[in-house]
């Protein structure tokens, strides 16, 4: 049986206050519904919970469908007046834990059931298609020896590593390069892809798509699903010598 969806409603807000002769107003802090009511416009959003702006490319945005439930609009392309959170599990639990998607839609909210783990799939939905879009367009290549090829000859711009791959063979791999390495996805998922039971070891060119990636994979990481990117390192070296090889 499916879970019934939550609701939330806006809770009263306080209307004036009365101040002592000579004292002036203090400005108030802007509420959930005057951050949702700022344009969308320009690169950066402003979280209903942190009050924060940020590249909107790390937020989340958030609609009512026309039966007033939360959509989570991961393409950011949905009608209706956008609410955004930053990308992050504990800003959406406290956001839900206070009612902000309510008080910013000034009504009632009905909330899906398991929005989280919605979001997460959405995102890993978006990084498989993401994937997809570059190897169809020529700009990613699969399997060790192919990825280690267009490291050495300046192709690579991202590598993508499974996420339940060897922690070890991956260090070997792609230690001392300088490249940024995301790992948001399971070696099956990654296969798949490619037409293949499993793939281990993803070049990315550089480019859009790429940049692209590191965001959604940064996103999925702040949902609490996969570990942060790492930074790219400062110096560039060969990869070390020896050790054992994974097949793919």
């Amino acid at each position: 049986m499916t879970a019934a969806p939550q609701h939330e409603s806006a809770p009263p807000v306080a209307t004036g206050t009365d101040l002592p002769t000579g004292l002036a107003p203090v400005q108030a802090s802007p509420t959930e519904a005057d951050i949702a009511d700022e344009p969308e416009k320009g690169p950066l959003r402003r979280c209903l919970v942190t009050r924060e702006s940020g590249p909107k490319e790390a937020m989340i945005r958030f609609v009512l469908d026309p039966e007033r439930v939360l959509v989570a609009d991961l393409g950011g392309r949905l009608p209706g007046r956008g609410m955004w959170l930053s990308a992050k599990a504990d800003v959406l639990e406290r956001a839900l834990k206070r009612g902000a998607f309510a008080r910013a839609a000034r009504g009632t909210v009905h909330l899906p059931p398991d929005l989280r783990l919605a979001i997460e799939d959405g995102l890993k939905r978006r990084l498989r298609d993401l994937v997809g879009f570059a190897r169809r367009g020529g700009q990613a290549i699969c399997g060790r020896d192919a990825v280690r090829e267009w490291m050495q000859s300046g192709k690579a711009g991202l590598l993508v590593e499974a996420s339940d791959g060897s922690p070890n063979e991956r260090a070997r791999l792609v230690g001392g390069w300088g490249l940024p390495v995301v790992s948001p996805l399971p070696a099956a998922t990654l296969g798949g892809v490619f037409g293949r039971d499993h793939a281990v070891h993803v070049a990315i060119a550089p480019g859009r798509l790429a940049k692209s990636i590191v965001a959604e994979a940064a996103r999925l990481a702040g949902m609490g699903e996969a570990a942060p990117p790492p930074a790219p390192e400062q110096r560039r070296r060969g990869p070390p010598k020896g050790g054992p090889r994974q097949a793919d």
